[in-house]
């Protein structure tokens, strides 16, 4: 492998751990609906445990409100009860063939925890960068002993690969920001 092999996977690697991160937060949920709270549950389907997306549609009625629309009658209920004994503390009403899922508001101890939640999934995705940091200049370090690059070469290429982990580090602290400003924000 290349140095420039090994920056291009640490480049990758460390935006999937961003978007790890953007998906584990999206399930956090703030004062406002989102569909993306409920994408984690799965639901009984005949006797499969089954990503809810993939029984029902997913949807917003109103800012405090999601739609659930099961594509199946008889999912109806399970679907229901899924959303009921998730751990996300929601009570679903059914109406027919619709489950209205209301978003009751946060308490001001309850927005404070979430913050601290939403600082620790930050800092587990800073660390995971780091570890794929120590990985790559590890593997610069072995193509330089191994005399496949030269030691200024692989001076640069750390030197890079620092570079593109500042920049990671800095975005996961912008993602976070934002994201205890939303449960913050009454």
């Amino acid at each position: 492998m290349s140095a420039a092999q090994i920056k291009a996977n640490a480049d990758q690697r460390m935006q999937k751990s961003l978007e790890s991160l953007k998906a584990n937060l999206a399930k956090i949920r703030s004062g406002r609906a989102n569909p993306g709270i409920l994408e984690h549950l799965t639901v009984d389907y005949y006797g499969t445990p089954t990503p809810i997306s993939q029984v029902a549609n997913l949807g917003l009625a109103d800012a405090r409100t999601i739609n659930v629309q099961p594509w199946e009658k008889n999912m109806v209920a399970a679907v229901e009860k899924a959303i009921r004994e998730s751990d996300l503390g929601l009570n679903p009403a059914t109406q027919g063939q619709i489950i209205r899922v209301p978003m009751p508001p946060l308490t001001e101890e309850r927005r404070r925890e979430l913050t601290k939640v939403v600082k620790s999934e930050g800092e587990e995705t800073k660390v995971a960068i780091r570890n794929l940091r120590r990985d790559a200049n590890e593997h610069l370090k072995r193509l330089s002993k191994d005399k496949e690059i030269s030691e200024d070469e692989e001076r640069r290429s750390q030197d890079e690969v620092q570079k593109l982990t500042d920049r990671c580090v800095a975005d996961v602290d912008k993602i976070v920001a934002e994201k205890e400003k939303e449960i913050m924000t009454v």
